[in-house]
């Protein structure tokens, strides 16, 4: 299975299970028109009815993790995940609400999907009740890093600083609740307050460098930190090299340490025409990027494309990161239809803010040299080229700054050369790639001495087998062995592979819900990885148990049936099979 990346296609994958009367099962790949492939299990034997009687004496669902049996007896988990149908997984639905322990005894089948989530309620477990209030209530701790792709190397004793700088943010309510832990405890407001230091990853050497970063609370209540005076010289000999944060509180507790992602070292910005044969400094449609612009090369006049209260501006402290759309051929000014590509000079583009969705009007970008826009230039774009935008079906008029706002600004026509456009200061922008990197943590119901920091970071799934156990692997990075994965508040039997895998054994819909046999409507659980000593790492990714209807035209189910006859029975039984259950997974 593959995640969608970047406005790309989508490759998704369903797998049906039958219900537990049949024995053998077999998946087998299905083509559907709309290009996906799905799997779809196939009977393989015959299987005799489910004995009736059976089905309505089943008990409650347990934990399959609990060795505690409630009142009347259960099954063991083995029995339980035979005998129990299965769900599918759904990466970005929203999570339901997960609801205290219900009562002792069988309640009437559930009338919201709200009261599906409620786990085996004779279970009484510390790090549940804790996991149970997290997710009533989240308190995450969340620390965002900002940075370009690519760095410039510095040579002898200058110092190229990263342009644009890398940024650190750091938001959610879990920093407000670690405050009010702190004050509760006397240590004083200020042991709270949050300092961190990045540098360069050191590689063994004693060349890193480090900036301290003072974080400032922002309007929105995030915190803001920029790294400024960074910068990698000619004695580091790395092609690629990561930024190190460390952040602590300021009484002396550390917090954890946070890499970014991988950044590629040029020695200047190619002039050569760029070629497609080597992708590694062009920049495709769908990427994020950022404008700055630099006047007469002064790096004290440096100002990024921003936006601010729903506006774009010109900003000397912040910068943002833009996803950069590549406009199809027959798009007009009212319709923008999107293509995959790497972007050329002279082609339409669109440029959409990755915090707030606000976008500018679509675009034609033109290449710049010795401050002329060059209009017959269709070579691709590189990293840290000086480019402009032309607005499309404008007179000439080009996106442009004065000081803090961004305007439009008319090129002059060149009476010689009738493929260039003269532009000024303003209109001349430099490009180049950013990555984002997002860790999410939550310590407010746990007692955390250590820092949180390896923070896993999980990139995909990956659902195998089928029929009795269904496997799911978590793909990512910074994955260790005692990481447990959650389906909500029920945990998972979770085997660790290497740094970038785990993998764990799906649990049955009926630890959720003991009215499964009654299930009409989905049930979403979000998937957590959980420290040993209770520290939460919640994700992006949702599991979907899903119901399906196998309609049955030869076995009608009798409306309208005495209580006493054994017809009840064969309904019950005829509704029982003809609900299947199929695991659903997409990233």
């Amino acid at each position: 299975m593959t995640q969608p990346r970047d406005g790309k296609a989508e490759v998704r994958r369903e797998i049906k299970l039958l219900p537990p009367l049949c024995k053998g099962l077999q998946l087998i790949p299905v083509d559907f028109p709309d290009g996906h492939q799905r799997g779809q299990c196939q009977r393989l034997c015959s299987s005799s009815p489910l004995h009736a009687p059976a089905l309505l004496s089943a008990p409650h669902a347990q934990d399959r993790c609990s060795k505690e049996k409630p009142p009347g007896g259960c099954r063991s988990p083995r029995q339980q995940r035979n005998s129990a149908p299965r769900g599918r997984a759904h990466p970005h639905s929203p999570p339901l609400p997960s609801l205290p322990a219900g009562p002792a005894e069988p309640p009437e089948p559930p009338h919201s999907p709200a009261e599906l989530l409620r786990s085996n309620p004779y279970q009484t477990n510390p790090l549940r009740d804790s996991v149970r209030r997290y997710l009533q209530l989240p308190a995450d701790q969340t620390v965002l890093i900002l940075h370009a792709k690519v760095a410039q190397k510095s040579y002898g004793n200058e110092k190229r600083f990263f342009c644009p700088p890398p940024c650190v943010y750091l938001s959610g309510p879990g920093w407000k609740l670690k405050q009010e832990q702190i004050k509760a405890g006397d240590l004083g407001e200020a042991s709270f307050r949050v300092c961190g230091y990045m540098g360069l990853d050191s590689m063994g050497s004693s060349l890193m460098e480090t900036q301290k970063l003072s974080f400032e609370e922002q309007p929105d209540t995030k915190g803001f930190g920029c790294a400024k005076a960074l910068y990698i010289s000619d004695a580091d000999k790395r092609k690629h090299f990561r930024l190190v944060l460390k952040l602590f509180f300021s009484n002396g507790q550390e917090i954890g340490t946070f890499h970014s992602k991988l950044i590629k070292v040029i020695s200047k910005p190619s002039q050569k025409k760029q070629s497609l044969k080597n992708t590694d400094l062009c920049i495709s449609s769908g990427s994020k990027v950022s404008l700055f612009n630099r006047l007469r090369s002064q790096t004290v006049s440096t100002r990024y494309l921003s936006v601010e209260g729903g506006a774009f501006i010109a900003s000397a402290r912040q910068w943002a990161a833009f996803t950069l759309h590549l406009a199809d051929e027959s798009s007009t000014r009212s319709e923008f239809h999107l293509r995959e590509g790497y972007i050329r000079y002279g082609s339409v583009v669109q440029l959409v803010c990755t915090a707030t969705g606000i976008t500018l009007p679509p675009l034609i970008i033109r290449k710049v040299t010795k401050q002329y826009a060059m209009l017959d230039v269709d070579e691709p774009i590189s990293q840290l080229h000086k480019c402009a935008f032309q607005f499309q079906g404008s007179d000439r008029m080009y996106l442009c700054l004065s000081m803090e706002k961004v305007i439009q600004f008319q090129a002059s026509p060149c009476p010689k050369e009738a493929n260039r456009e003269l532009l000024n200061d303003g209109s001349c922008w430099t490009i180049i790639g950013t990555e984002t990197v997002e860790y999410t943590f939550s310590e407010s119901l746990a007692c955390i001495r250590q820092p949180v920091s390896p923070v896993p970071l999980i990139a995909a799934l990956q659902l195998t087998g089928g029929g009795d156990v269904a496997m799911l692997e978590v793909q990512g990075e910074y994955f260790h062995t005692h990481l447990k994965v959650w389906f909500g508040d029920v945990e998972a039997e979770t085997m660790y592979r290497s740094p970038k895998s785990l993998v764990c054994v799906v649990p049955d819909v009926s630890a959720f819900s003991c009215d499964w046999r009654w299930l009409r409507y989905p049930i979403t659980v979000p998937l957590l990885l959980i420290r040993d000593d209770g520290l939460i790492y919640s994700s992006s990714f949702n599991f979907t148990y899903t119901p399906e209807q196998s309609f049955i035209l030869r076995q009608p189910v009798l409306s309208d049936v005495p209580q006493d006859s054994d017809k009840l029975l064969d309904s019950i039984h005829q509704e029982f099979t003809r609900t299947n259950f199929h695991l659903f997974m997409q990233s």
